[in-house]
């Protein structure tokens, strides 16, 4: 038997608001792997991710294999638009969903780890974050201020956590974040300008491994994941067609479970991935092998009992 053990280990998870997305998935394989686990959610959707678990509606999925139910170590407000308190507008840090949570920044959360469990708290971060305001736009008409926003919370968001994070990780640390195949094909739909900012979170990965591993020894890697109907993935508008047309065309015709990303984040973070680095990993049933959509046409045999394509 060969298990991933991420016992005694602590992971950060930012981008975690419901139990809905490929944020809590990953949460919840780091906790079945025996990871203490902590997570950083977004100020507007604080409040609400806080009373879903006093009510225990996320109780069914935090529950796992054992029958256990995995815990929050700790859970921090978080916008990763801002790198400290002092970015943010006095209209952001004073209205009504931010003013009461404290230094939201990611320097803010940084200090708040460092305070909860010492100065090397960390071995496990994983970027669940973005953020397009104009996802639904074509790149002809994004506009600037949408396009930056797009690669500012979707990219760079990840170059800051690193900087900040780099050294408050513990020997052997990993980094991780979700792209998706918008990176470097074009997808119709999936716009905003948050194509190119996937496509920046992939080169960031490669320069980041080699930057952060001969600085710190952490690795940093990402994962292709395939398209898959969170909540917030409704955003994009197109979502269930976006699954379904992956479904159909992929090597295994399966839609994508959220676990399966979570269990190859946690493989990632895992001592049994420590030669990876700086490497996209897709877990999308294979469907980025495809250099064509699989017509049902052209596999029906003909009278001969040959395949027409």
């Amino acid at each position: 038997m060969l298990p991933i053990d991420l016992s005694g280990k602590r992971a950060l998870v930012a981008g975690v608001a419901d139990d809905g997305g490929f944020g809590f998935a990953i949460a919840k394989a780091f906790a079945q792997a025996g990871a203490s686990v902590c997570v950083a959610t977004w100020p507007p959707a604080l409040n609400i991710f806080l009373n879903l678990l006093e009510r225990g509606k996320l109780d069914e999925s935090r529950t796992l294999p054992d029958g256990s139910l995995f815990t929050f170590e700790k859970i921090y407000p978080l916008d990763a638009l801002y790198d400290t308190l002092e970015d943010a507008p006095e209209e952001v840090r004073t209205s009504k969903r931010y003013a009461d949570v404290g230094d939201f920044s990611i320097s803010g959360l940084a200090d708040a780890l460092v305070r909860d469990f010492g100065s090397q708290p960390l071995d496990i971060v994983f970027h669940s974050l973005a953020n397009g305001p104009e996802v639904k736009k074509p790149l002809l008409e994004v506009s600037r201020k949408g396009y930056e926003t797009a690669v500012s919370a979707s990219a760079y968001s990840m170059v800051s956590m690193v900087q900040r994070f780099g050294p408050l990780m513990r020997p052997g640390g990993s980094f991780g974040s979700l792209t998706y195949m918008a990176s470097e094909r074009a997808i119709p739909g999936y716009g905003g300008g948050m194509s190119s900012a996937k496509a920046a979170l992939e080169s960031d990965t490669r320069t980041l491994a080699y930057e952060a591993g001969r600085k710190w020894g952490v690795r940093v890697n990402t994962i292709s994941a395939g398209p898959y109907a969170s909540r917030a993935a409704k955003a994009i508008g197109i979502i269930t067609n976006m699954v379904a047309y992956c479904r159909d065309n992929a090597p295994i015709p399966e839609e994508l479970d959220a676990m399966e990303v979570g269990h190859t984040a946690a493989f990632l973070a895992s001592g049994l991935a420590s030669g990876i680095t700086g490497t996209t990993m897709y877990v999308d049933k294979g469907y980025h092998a495809m250099g064509m959509a699989v017509d049902a046409r052209s596999l029906l045999p003909t009278d001969d009992g040959a395949p027409t394509g």
